[in-house]
């Protein structure tokens, strides 16, 4: 077992943490059993569930035991803390196709075959379900002041603004508390995680774990993952980061992470990466001296990207990554080109006209890479003209179904970086 407690703080993990002066130790006597919540709002985690996902990873690399708790209770209410406004809730069925899906992603990071260590997934709506309104007022409620809870940041905030507070939402706070006592009671766990703003959350249950049980438990909020203008990170102008390949490819995937900014990365590395603080100093140390290189970036994109897609998804991501630069294009699907060309114009034929092929004049001027004849003419004969990356060495040429690049697309380049897809209809 290995000091977990050392390893998030030099990482910057570390943002508040209850019981400061022992919890080191205690957390180095013996292996633990941690627990963190992921809100089932969609079928995939995105970027921003990654953090405690990975935190959930290290501690079980370290030694001890993780249980992922997926809110199938607490999501068909919202959890109100960092919200302006009450979520839409859910129906039991779109809940349970979302666990179904975030599962799969949680057991490729999480290991559930290393014994006494193994990994835990499980439902809140697996007990939360076997409550009665009134006996979860009767056995758990009670034990809430309201006091307390209206002291909390996530509701005080709330309150004090035009969107107000649901009594639904107020009740948020002991359903997750209860969590940790539930999971206290059947797993021994005695430790939760979360983000930082999550700390009314982690503190509710420990109080109520005393509260009920008895009993010391313990909680670690680690920072938010935010770019350094305090935007949060995994998300874009098309839309959050997902770790699903259906709803962001791998190739979009590598791609946000090779963009992050120098001011983000380092952090990004340490948040999210298992380099090791030598690795991370060296990177630290390459982008302070030739940033140019962009080494950091290039780490962190490979790293997590086969971390979430495995090596294939990576081999993929670089294999679209290295077309952009001229590298043959081949054996890809209609999807993954027009990912790779999401920003570039496109024209569509008919397939018909390739049984006689199109010559490719004609080809670079309908897809609008040039402006007559005479310039594609031009533009050829000056090895300015390119088939998928491959440049075409007379004006005779014609492109016909063995040039396709996918099952309907051809690519035409003029230039070094002037592109247009050729989609062909039936």
């Amino acid at each position: 077992m290995t000091d977990i407690f050392s390893e998030l703080k030099w990482r910057g993990l570390i943002h508040q943490t209850t019981a400061d002066d022992t919890l080191q130790d205690w957390l180095n006597s013996a292996s633990r059993t941690v627990y963190a919540g992921f809100d089932p709002t969609a079928d995939s985690l995105h970027v921003g569930s990654l953090l405690p996902l990975m935190m959930l990873r290290r501690f079980q690399k370290s030694g001890h035991r993780p249980i992922a708790i997926v809110g199938g209770a607490t999501g068909m209410i919202g959890d109100p803390s960092g919200k302006s406004a009450e979520r839409n809730l859910l129906s039991e069925e779109q809940l349970q196709a979302n666990i179904t899906g975030i599962e799969a992603q949680m057991r490729e990071i999480l290991d559930f075959e290393s014994g006494d260590i193994s990994a835990v997934l499980v439902n809140n709506n697996d007990w939360m379900k076997e409550f009665s309104y009134t006996a979860f007022l009767r056995d758990v409620g009670k034990n809430f002041p309201v006091n307390v809870m209206l002291g909390k940041d996530s509701v005080k905030s709330r309150l004090g603004s035009d969107a107000g507070l649901s009594y639904t939402e107020f009740s948020y706070m002991l359903l997750q508390a209860y969590d940790f006592v539930h999971l206290n009671q059947k797993y021994d766990c005695e430790l939760q995680i979360g983000g930082s703003d999550q700390w009314g959350n982690v503190t509710a249950g420990i109080d109520l774990g005393r509260r009920m049980l008895s009993k010391q438990l313990y909680g670690i909020t680690c920072p938010l993952l935010t770019k350094s203008d305090g935007a949060k990170m995994g998300k874009t102008e098309s839309g959050a980061i997902w770790l699903s390949p259906e709803r962001t490819s791998p190739y979009e995937f590598y791609q946000y992470w090779i963009r992050v900014d120098d001011e983000d990365v380092g952090m990004c590395l340490r948040f999210l990466t298992e380099l090791s603080q030598e690795e991370i100093k060296a990177l630290d140390d390459a982008r302070a001296t030739a940033p140019h290189e962009r080494a950091s970036q290039k780490q962190l994109a490979e790293s997590l990207t086969r971390l979430i897609h495995g090596q294939s998804g990576l081999d993929k991501a670089l294999q679209a990554t290295a077309i952009l630069f001229g590298a043959e294009i081949e054996n890809l699907s209609d999807a993954e080109l027009q990912q790779i060309f999401a920003d570039v114009p496109s024209v569509t034929l008919e397939a018909g006209r390739l049984d006689g092929g199109i010559g490719i004049v004609d080809a670079l001027v309908e897809a609008g890479l040039a402006k007559s004849k005479g310039e594609a003419r031009r533009t050829v004969d000056g090895g300015g003209g390119y088939v998928n990356n491959h440049r075409v060495d007379s004006v005779d040429r014609t492109l016909t179904r063995a040039d396709l690049a996918s099952e309907t697309v051809i690519v035409l380049r003029s230039g070094k970086k002037k592109y247009a897809l050729v989609k062909f209809s039936a």
